[in-house]
């Protein structure tokens, strides 16, 4: 199944970037005749039938009976701040004598989300070969880099308190019911990330209750807080990063230092002197030629082949289609020749040929 477009989920792109893009929440819905209770957030009449999201309550099964699934991709959060630590839904195994923590426990993270507590799972699209596939698309459509993130919330449960992200982000309920509370932008351009002070009463911009296959937007920097409304709730959550002041000023970096050929460690204070006017020079050359669309253009660049993102060639070969193709008898890479124990065997089994 091909991974879904902007456009699947918001209906007219350009509408959707002009109106909406870093400046309004909004709820898209899927088409669902049947349902009984509309969310209180008015829904875009534009928008189409929503793809479901590929990550899943069936597909996290499948990831707890793989036997895999670890830290630091799980983790169970409470917004009462209690801090759950990782023994108690993780299990340990012992490999080759040695014992390894931090293996998923299903029964032991059924047991938190019981108590109150929400799953969260961390970077889905390193590990679920589709949700991967999504967001690759979706990083190519935006030119942004994005990660994937899935929630498990029981019915009144609330993973975190009203807090901001340092990213836009598309909501895709996959499971249940969970009422969203979306407020207003930050009021200071040096705002801060996390939990917002107790004395900070952002304006309420959107209040509404998502349903399988329902997307929401979030703007960066909107407050926002989400709470179990029916059901085991389940989402998957596409955070969009977009650049920061620091992203800037790496990339002016590398740009004044492009084209630059300066020994490393110049000697003496003539050397050092020579060393800063040939540095001023070129920087005052290139800063001449440079506008502000061309280091945006560089800071985007750079922020897209980022060192934290798995390295995944777009037509990595795989064992399957190796195994379809191989060489019966051929040597692995590397090896001139065989074993010592493959040419003894080689000698017994000629021996025996020959019966000497």
């Amino acid at each position: 199944m091909e991974s879904p477009t902007l456009a699947d989920w918001v209906g007219d792109v350009r509408s959707f970037a002009e109106r909406r893009w870093q400046r309004e929440p909004a709820l898209f819905p899927r088409e669902n005749p049947a349902a009984t209770k509309a969310p209180k957030a008015p829904k875009d009449p534009a928008a189409p039938a929503a793809p479901a999201s590929p990550f899943d309550l069936d597909e996290l099964d499948a990831a707890f009976d793989g036997g895999l699934l670890r830290t630091p991709y799980l983790e169970m959060v409470r917004s009462d701040k209690v801090t759950i630590p990782p023994e108690a839904f993780t299990t340990s195994r012992v490999v080759n004598g040695v014992t390894h923590h931090g293996f998923a426990d299903r029964a032991r993270v059924l047991a938190q989300l019981r108590r109150g507590a929400t799953l969260l799972l961390r970077c889905v699209d390193q590990w679920h070969g589709p949700t991967g596939d999504l967001v690759a698309r979706l990083s190519e459509e935006l030119d942004r880099r994005i990660e994937a993130f899935f929630f498990v919330t029981p019915a009144g449960g609330q993973g975190l308190a009203v807090h901001r992200d340092d990213a836009d982000v598309f909501v895709l309920q996959a499971a249940g019911r969970k009422t969203w509370y979306v407020h207003d932008a930050p009021t200071a351009a040096d705002w801060q990330l996390g939990e917002l002070p107790d004395d900070e009463r952002s304006p309420l911009r959107l209040h509404g209750v998502l349903e399988p296959g329902d997307v929401l937007y979030i703007p960066r920097g909107f407050a926002h807080r989400a709470v179990g409304a029916g059901g085991l709730s389940a989402h998957l959550s596409l955070t969009v990063r977009d650049l920061s002041v620091q992203d800037l000023r790496a990339a002016l970096e590398r740009v004044l230092a492009e084209g630059l050929d300066l020994p490393a460690r110049p000697l003496g204070e003539a050397a050092i002197t020579d060393a800063c006017a040939t540095l001023l020079d070129h920087a005052r050359a290139r800063l001449a030629a440079l506008g502000p669309e061309d280091l945006l253009r560089a800071a985007r660049a750079a922020r897209s082949v980022r060192s934290d993102q798995p390295a995944t060639p777009p037509s990595a070969e795989t064992l399957t289609e190796a195994a379809r193709s191989w060489e019966s008898g051929a040597p692995a890479a590397g090896r001139t020749g065989p074993s010592p124990l493959g040419r003894t065997w080689r000698k017994l089994r000629d021996a025996a040929r020959t019966g000497a």
